[in-house]
């Protein structure tokens, strides 16, 4: 009788993850005894920019799962192992978990069934799987449809409250709602970068948009016919080029042994993901590129973001970051958090007409001017007062003379 040798092939998690963050194991998509197929989604895994999808390097079966959900894990570290083969020839691993306890939707031998963090979540909202439709695969209910379930239902009945809801002052209930790892890692950053790490100082300006609006008006549409949307933040990423050509110290990195001047102008965009936080994917070698250029690459970027197609090379790399909280209607935001190891983020508030005296041949006259206020937030180990405000008159005189013409 002829005997073989099972070969197996270790999972890893991917080497290179974003720089500054940590990866946690979201979820695995397969369970020992599984079929894979190379390059197939095996594992999930998420960090608070991006979520990331460990694949199978080869045909073969799931032998072992080495790591649980919700842990955190570093780049490279081992996460499981696949037999491979053919999976008809490879013989079925046996799960080493404990057999999941029963519920309505294990009930049947076709039910997908529940990760740990998932059926936590359920009891925690005495909510009955059988009530969400999951969106993993074969249907299986994700941690998210879970969240989304409990976020959007409209009518929650007094018996579902959980018994982890805790009272308001007022007395009144409220829903606990779990932390993602967006949520958590985008906290422990911030404190790193204000508490424990820069000193944060912020500059004011005013800008008038004149300029910028009419020339908006004028190209927008031309625009939008090579297929980019020109938005008043493309606008600022250009004027910003021109802004760190003038004090190159903005567009930096503090290490404990010297200052990293970075050659690339990779500028950050800080992206709302509605309650979901914030992402900042990177417009790379910016200086390269003219309006239109940076106008199709903010659009390209922020339609990812906002579609959760983001990869991890889409947000590594900034020397730079664009905080527009404007847009949803702040005037001013002081300090806004440097995303760390930068050394300092624009911020750029609500575009409102306001008075103001402007000299017109001249002479002085009162007039309605579209303006905003501007913000340069530094750190200040590496930038002082003068350079902060040879930054910023730089980018506003910039914004103030843009010509009609410029494309």
């Amino acid at each position: 009788m002829s005997t073989t040798t099972q070969t197996t092939i270790d999972l890893l998690a991917p080497a290179e993850q974003t720089e500054g963050t940590k990866a946690r194991l979201a979820r695995w998509l397969k369970q020992p005894g599984d079929a894979v197929r190379e390059h197939e989604p095996v594992a999930e895994l998420e960090t608070d920019k991006v979520a990331m999808e460990v694949t199978a390097p080869a045909d073969g079966v799931l032998m072992e799962t080495l790591l649980a959900e919700g842990v955190d894990v570093p780049p490279g570290a081992l996460m499981g192992r696949i037999a491979v083969g053919a999976p008809s020839a490879v013989p079925t691993a046996k799960p080493q978990t404990a057999a999941p306890t029963v519920t309505k939707a294990d009930a049947s031998t076709n039910a997908p069934r529940l990760s740990p963090l998932v059926k936590r979540l359920l009891k925690l909202h005495q909510v009955d799987p059988a009530d969400i439709q999951g969106t993993g695969i074969k249907g299986r209910i994700r941690r998210d449809d879970v969240i989304a379930y409990v976020t959007h239902k409209k009518e929650a009945p007094a018996a579902k409250i959980s018994p982890a809801v805790k009272p308001q002052i007022t007395g009144e209930a409220s829903m606990w709602v779990p932390h993602d790892t967006m949520r958590r890692r985008i906290a422990e950053h911030m404190v790193e970068s204000l508490l424990h790490t820069a000193p944060h100082v912020t500059s004011i300006f005013e800008a008038d948009l004149t300029r910028i609006l009419a020339h908006r008006a004028r190209h927008k549409d031309a625009f939008a016919a090579q297929g980019a949307k020109l938005t008043l933040t493309a606008y600022f990423v250009a004027a910003s080029v021109e802004a760190i050509a003038a004090v190159p110290q903005v567009n930096s990195r503090f290490h404990a042994d010297g200052l990293e001047v970075v050659r690339d102008d990779n500028i950050g965009i800080g992206t709302a993901l509605e309650d979901k936080g914030l992402i900042v994917p990177v417009i790379k070698q910016a200086q390269t590129l003219n309006l239109l250029g940076i106008a199709k690459a903010l659009q390209t970027l922020t339609d990812k973001a906002r579609a959760n197609k983001l990869n991890p090379e889409d947000v590594r790399g900034g020397t730079f970051t664009i905080s527009n909280h404007g847009v949803s209607g702040s005037l001013v935001a002081a300090p806004i958090i440097i995303n760390q190891p930068q050394s300092a983020i624009l911020g750029i508030g609500k575009v409102e007409k306001r008075v103001c005296v402007v000299d017109v041949d001249g002479v002085e006259s009162i007039q309605i001017r579209p303006k905003a206020y501007v913000t340069l937030t530094i750190d200040h180990r590496v930038l002082d007062g003068y350079q902060t405000n040879a930054f910023l008159s730089k980018l506003v005189n910039v914004i103030e003379t843009w010509a009609i013409d410029r494309t």
